[in-house]
């Protein structure tokens, strides 16, 4: 279910960057948010994010924390510290559950934090309400 608030959100120009490093959970993701009109790309780890962040800016990263090579706290780190990167939304989806890790998150500069396993209700309602701030920021 879409929130009141964002239905008259027209979604076509934003792009959303799904970032896991288990092919299966991308696959998971996309098809829950195969309803919406927006650009989905997919990053297979957070080296890869970092560069596909690189050559065109989403408006909203979906990002696995628990990755080899960069992990998803190094990801939110690099971005948050960079000017251009700092105002992207991100929302953590990870089976890291405990305080530390969600304060260690929100900490970096995480926007939303989100369980595994994925409940497709909160993912459809998070990433509307991520873009609908994200397009309101642009677009007052």
């Amino acid at each position: 279910m879409i929130p009141i608030y964002a239905q008259n959100y027209d979604f076509s120009n934003c792009r959303v960057l799904a970032v896991d490093d288990i092919p299966l959970n991308l696959l998971l993701v996309s098809k829950m948010l195969s309803r919406f009109n927006f650009t989905l790309e997919t990053a297979p780890g957070g080296q890869e994010a970092l560069d596909s962040v690189t050559r065109q800016k989403p408006d909203l990263i979906l990002l696995d924390l628990m990755m080899p090579g960069v992990d998803g706290f190094e990801v939110i780190r690099r971005l948050r510290q960079s000017p251009e990167n700092a105002d992207i939304q991100i929302v953590i989806l990870s089976a890291l559950t405990s305080s530390d890790d969600v304060s260690k998150g929100f900490n970096l500069g995480a926007n939303d934090y989100i369980m595994k396993p994925i409940i497709m209700e909160k993912l459809l309602t998070c990433v509307v309400t991520q873009l609908s701030i994200a397009k309101g920021r642009k677009n007052p």
